[in-house]
């Protein structure tokens, strides 16, 4: 994963749009812009994530790759079932990474596309794929392409925040969250950033939920 430091231009954006969202750009202006290469073995990383922990995922993960020796859908798909459940992957999940190799594979679906499309499109074109839902579609375009106007509703550490930025008594809902981000945009995707950061910070007793 590549990694380029958040910009100041857009934290400065973020911070004078929303005044609740201030103490974040300078608590967290050391951050990391996440960024990782994209294609077929992303978005199979994703598949693996989907649902487990970080720690599990990336031991999970670590064995497939291991196993493949190249992440490519032709070699992917040359390990039977038996094979790809030994190395931590469940029924499911090898299902729809199964369909994402032959998408690949047979030149249903290439990457390349999404790069010109708009951000909705190009995550419609990946929802439509066996097995990526809307915050792997997201968190791909986020990640994999630099898309910086995303906010995946669909992520709980994020929706938990949006409760702590606004003082709620509960975690909010998607749609809640989905308007509560509109201010942010253009950089909605710096804004989550920001607002992981706080969520890691809180959990591992670094900062408190209140600002």
């Amino acid at each position: 994963m590549n990694d380029n430091p958040l910009d100041p231009e857009h934290l400065a954006h973020l911070a004078e749009r929303d005044p609740r969202l201030k103490p974040l750009t300078e608590a967290f202006a050391h951050l990391q812009h996440r960024k990782r290469p994209g294609g077929f073995p992303a978005l199979l990383g994703l598949i693996v994530e989907q649902q487990l922990s970080v720690k599990a995922a990336d031991t999970i993960f670590g064995r497939v790759k291991d196993g493949l020796i190249e992440v490519t859908p032709r070699s992917f798909l040359a390990h039977d079932e038996d094979a790809l459940r030994g190395y931590g992957l469940s029924r499911p999940k090898i299902a729809y990474a199964r369909a994402l190799a032959e998408a690949f594979h047979t030149g249903g679906f290439d990457t390349d596309t999404l790069q010109d499309l708009s951000i909705e499109d190009a995550a419609q074109r990946l929802v439509a794929l066996k097995g990526i839902g809307r915050w792997t579609a997201e968190v791909y375009l986020m990640f994999s392409e630099g898309r910086l106007d995303l906010f995946p509703v669909g992520d709980v550490a994020l929706r938990e925040a949006v409760g702590w930025l606004d003082d709620l008594p509960e975690r909010p809902n998607e749609a809640y969250c989905a308007e509560r981000a509109a201010v942010w945009s253009p950089y909605r995707t710096i804004a989550a950033h920001l607002l992981w950061g706080w969520y890691g910070a809180v959990k591992r007793g670094e900062m408190s939920r209140e600002l």
